[in-house]
């Protein structure tokens, strides 16, 4: 892991029992009462400290999913993150965030993506289609704007490089995909 001075201010909100148990950006499942948090554009893994600038209290969070999908929003906190900054009630509370770490570029790694399904019998078949010309991807869920869809993704590779020659070849025999991180 490696340390940066990042620091943003805005309005942070929670999210809860809708999305529990489900699975978040990163493919863990979402739980609301532990201590985790969604922002738009840090990378996944990357671990802030958020205070509530109202009350000055704080809580240390890793980022495992994507959003908040509102405008003026800078992060969505769990329940339990907002339980501790004190700020269920209001739902909505201004906050400084600080990185505190974040993932080094060879342990976020970069995948091949093949689609991304709202119908997981769709995203099964591409899944063995692959499989069979040898090619085994995973199937990750993903809740975006409030909506389930099932992406098919093959990786982790280590170099952006790799991943365009294989997305290149893919793309080649008509199989299409792109590269994306995490």
């Amino acid at each position: 892991m490696s340390t940066t001075h990042h620091t943003q201010e805005g309005i942070a909100s929670w999210y809860g029992k809708d999305f529990h148990g489900r699975h978040t950006a990163s493919g863990e499942i979402y739980n609301m009462y532990g201590l985790s948090a969604a922002h738009k554009v840090l990378p996944l893994g990357t671990r802030v400290r958020v205070i509530n600038l109202s009350n000055s209290r704080s809580v240390i969070v890793p980022i495992n999913d994507r959003g908040p999908f509102i405008k003026g929003r800078v992060i969505d906190m769990s329940y339990g993150a907002a339980k501790k900054l004190g700020m269920v009630k209001e739902g909505l509370a201004k906050v400084r965030i600080e990185v505190i770490k974040t993932p080094d570029e060879k342990t976020v790694g970069y995948f091949l993506q093949f689609g991304a399904f709202t119908e997981r019998q769709n995203a099964v078949a591409v899944a063995d289609r692959l499989g069979y010309i040898g090619y085994p991807p995973r199937i990750v869920e993903a809740i975006i704007n409030g909506r389930q869809y099932y992406r098919v993704r093959l990786g982790p590779f280590k170099s952006i490089k790799k991943a365009r020659t294989l997305s290149q070849n893919f793309n080649a025999y008509g199989i299409d995909c792109i590269v994306t991180r995490l």
